[in-house]
Parts: structure tokens; C-alpha cells; sequence
């Protein structure tokens, strides 16, 4: 009888909640608004030739090593963040290995990882899911080949110095440190001036989140040029669809776009964590497009919360099951009008099921 490999069968299953999205998408940390009208146009104006043509990435990855100043030889694009962690976990890891992840974070990491055959070492956050760089340090092994990072973390918000980072693939010069920047325009700040330094560093954007194209899955895994010819080597020459190829560069081009999202997100991020604090409902500060605030009572756990949003046409994200995020919930941002009915309609919930009683302030 075929059987799939040992590792394949105890992996566990994802799946995320994407039935029955009608309302505010605020549960996926997704641009609320879309795409720039220049990809929209892009979009519109593509031919079936265009589809019939089996999709070039170099010309693409040329004007993305443009964008990022960085020579070209140094990145890939992927087929979103998700296929860069798999690519890194079928190029380095190999079964007896480990692999080290502070947890909470991206489920997505542990599954790749196991999918490969190597063991995952969680490593739990600190107090308010601070970065805990000594523990992490405490965990390398010999036999440490990979460790992922989220910064910002999802779905905590929080980042690791770069200091940090830095010494962290400094001391393991023969693993992989992947360290995932999805949220890197939120928050500002990027390793990749460092990449030059560190052989073994590898940093990943996505434009699924600012940019406002999940739906055509690309991103973009950036690292040492010898290091990423070996990657290139596991990834399939046509790993990007052509639709994606041929908006990214008017993605890109459209930065007025983008820096007047973020700012807005920002805005919303202040204003929500402002509400929090002020109804006494424990959150964490966010560097990200979203918030995590523990919002169960004594009565009612985060999905009454989550289902009471829904029924005002508003949609959060329970993380109950995350490690230590017991009772919480993960809120995305966006632009002001929509900000406008989260609040409105998260004070009648929070009135409606008393949760901010008791509960201490961040």
C-alpha cells in the first residue's frame, strides 16, 4: 500500500478560516482597501497572448533588485512568503536536523519544518512576548540548520532588535536564519544591510499585506548570492504566474500608494490601541498592520467576542490556540473610514459582554 512518509503523516493540518468572509475583513492582516489602481489597470489591460506564455521572472527580479538596491543575483521571487520557507527548509534541512522557532509565531514555519523531516524547537517568547534572545542562543545546537524569525511577529506584533538578530546568525554560522519581514513597511526597519556581512542570513517580503495583492501570491526571498544559487536550484523555473510578474513592477512604481496606507494604518493602530487602554483591556504595543488584545471574560471566551463582531459585519481573528494567547483575539487595521466602524462597533461589544471588567491595562 503507498504510503505517504512518517513525517508527512504527523504533520499538522492549517486551515484557515476563509469560508464565509462577508463583512470588514480585519482577521488576515490583509490591505482592506486592494491593490493601487495602476495594478488594477495593469490587470485590465493583459492579453490572452500574455497567458499563453510561460512566465520570465529574471526581467522582473531585475527591477525588484532595482527597488531593493541589491544586485539581482541575491534574490528570488516566490510564490509568496510561504513558498521562500519552503524552499529554504527543502535546500537546508534534512531529517536528524533541527530547526528553532519562537513561539507564538507563523504556523506555516513548523509545518514546513516537519514536512522536511527535522525537528522543531520552540522557543517561548518572554514576558509580553519580548524576544528572548538568550533563550534562543541557549538552543543552538550541532545540529541546528534553520531558524525562523517573524519580525514583526505575527500575530503579536512585536519585533527582535537587530542586534539581536545579528548576533543570533553570528553563532550559527551553519544554520539558515530566516528572518520574515511580511510586515517590514508597519514597522520601518530591515535586515538587509546586514545581509552582506551574514552568509547565512535570508530575508523575506511579501505583497500580500501593504501592497494589497494576496490573491496573485508573490514575494520575494533575498540572501547571499551562492547561498541563493542553491536555492534556485530546488525552486521551479516557473514558481511565479505571469499575472503577478506583470503587476509587480506597477506595485512597486506606486509608492505614494503605499506610504499613504501605511500612515493610515498607523493612525488606526494608535487609535484602537488607545481604546484598549482606556477600557482597560489588556493588549500588546504592535510594529505590524494589526493588534492582539485578550478580550475573554470569566463568562465568555474569544470566540463569543469574535462571534459577536461578525454579527455587526466586522471580522477578527480568535488566536485562543497560539501558545500563551489564551483568550485573545488579532484585529487588522486599515484606513480611517473603516477604523471608524471597528471602533464603533468594538465599544458596543466590549459593553455588551462586560470583557474590559477586571481586566488589567497593557
Amino acid at each position: 500500500m503507498l504510503r505517504p512518509r512518517p513525517a508527512i503523516r504527523t504533520l499538522p493540518a492549517y486551515h484557515p478560516p476563509l469560508a464565509g468572509r462577508d463583512g470588514l475583513r480585519l482577521d488576515f492582516n490583509e490591505n482592506t482597501i486592494g491593490c493601487s489602481p495602476r495594478v488594477l489597470k495593469r490587470l485590465q489591460g493583459l492579453t490572452s497572448e500574455d497567458l499563453a506564455r510561460y512566465p520570465e521572472r529574471a526581467p522582473v527580479e531585475e527591477k525588484v533588485a532595482d527597488f531593493l538596491a541589491i544586485p539581482s543575483s541575491a534574490l528570488l521571487l516566490t510564490n509568496g512568503v510561504d513558498e521562500a520557507i519552503h524552499l529554504l527548509c527543502g535546500t537546508y534541512l534534512e531529517a536528524g536536523d533541527e530547526a528553532l522557532i519562537v513561539v507564538p509565531t507563523y504556523s506555516m514555519y513548523r509545518i514546513y519544518i516537519m514536512a522536511a523531516g527535522a525537528k522543531v524547537i520552540g522557543v517561548a517568547a518572554g514576558k509580553d512576548f519580548q524576544f528572548p534572545v538568550g533563550d534562543v542562543l541557549n538552543h543552538l545546537s550541532p545540529r541546528t540548520r534553520l531558524i525562523a524569525i517573524a519580525n514583526p511577529n505575527n500575530p503579536t506584533g512585536t519585533v527582535a532588535s537587530h542586534e539581536d538578530l545579528g548576533q543570533i546568525a553570528r553563532s550559527a554560522p551553519a544554520a539558515a536564519v530566516l528572518v520574515d519581514e511580511a510586515y517590514f513597511e508597519f514597522y520601518g526597519q530591515t535586515l538587509l544591510p546586514k545581509r552582506e556581512n551574514l552568509t547565512n542570513l535570508f530575508v523575506v517580503r511579501t505583497f500580500s499585506k501593504v501592497y494589497g495583492m494576496a490573491g496573485l501570491r508573490i514575494g520575494v526571498l533575498v540572501g547571499d548570492a551562492d547561498q541563493m544559487r542553491a536555492v534556485r536550484l530546488v525552486s521551479s523555473p516557473y514558481n511565479v504566474n505571469a499575472v503577478a510578474l506583470a503587476c509587480l513592477p506597477d506595485a512597486l512604481a506606486d509608492q505614494g500608494y503605499i506610504s499613504g496606507y501605511v500612515s493610515e494604518v498607523k493612525e488606526a493602530r494608535g487609535r484602537l490601541e488607545r481604546v484598549f487602554k482606556s477600557a482597560g483591556v489588556r493588549f500588546w504595543p504592535s510594529q505590524a498592520n494589526f493588534v492582539l488584545a485578550r478580550v475573554a471574560s470569566d463568562k465568555l471566551g474569544a470566540a463569543s467576542f469574535v462571534e459577536h463582531m461578525r454579527r455587526r459585519g466586522i471580522l477578527v481573528r480568535d488566536r485562543s490556540a497560539d501558545p500563551a494567547c489564551e483568550g485573545c483575539v488579532r484585529i487588522t487595521l486599515g484606513p480611517r473610514d473603516h477604523t471608524d466602524r471597528l471602533l464603533a462597533s468594538l465599544q458596543e461589544t466590549i459593553e455588551e459582554l462586560g470583557i474590559a471588567q477586571g481586566a488589567s491595562r497593557s
